[in-house]
């Protein structure tokens, strides 16, 4: 899926204009990424989580010479931790009962739904999300 396809589809299933779609998907993108470039954590409930984290300098070796010793430097890099619903969604395994995502009453929204739960004043999808191929952001 790229960002052409989700306008595309944002487009279509609430009637809005895909200039303004856009519009408000490459703002959120350029959100994100400013966010991180600060060094803060994005959170998104039900989504994942990204943060910035910094892996130590190490020392590498060339495969075609293996006694030529490189060292790479230390370099930020930014980790996606899914959150428990899209784990379950693509490993196809279900949750624990009375894990965190259950509410008080029982299950939580997006446990009943089978889904992400919806943003109020959001009406709930009617068909699945599309396992078919990678998804690149």
């Amino acid at each position: 899926m790229t960002k052409r396809d989700l306008v595309v589809r944002i487009a279509e299933e609430t009637g809005l204009i895909q200039q303004d779609v856009y519009t408000v998907i490459q703002k959120m993108l350029d959100y994100i990424v400013e966010g991180l470039a600060k060094g803060e954590t994005i959170e998104f409930r039900n989504f994942g989580v990204f943060e910035v984290r910094t892996r130590k300098q190490r020392i590498g070796r060339n495969p075609n010479r293996p006694e030529q010793v490189v060292t790479i430097p230390e370099r930020k890099v930014v980790k996606f931790k899914p959150g428990k619903i899209m784990k379950e969604l693509i490993t196809d395994r279900p949750m624990e009962e009375g894990g965190s995502g259950d509410t008080a009453i029982g299950k939580s929204p997006a446990q009943e739904s089978g889904g992400l739960a919806p943003n109020p004043g959001q009406l709930p999808r009617s068909e699945p999300p599309s396992t078919s191929g990678p998804s690149a952001f």
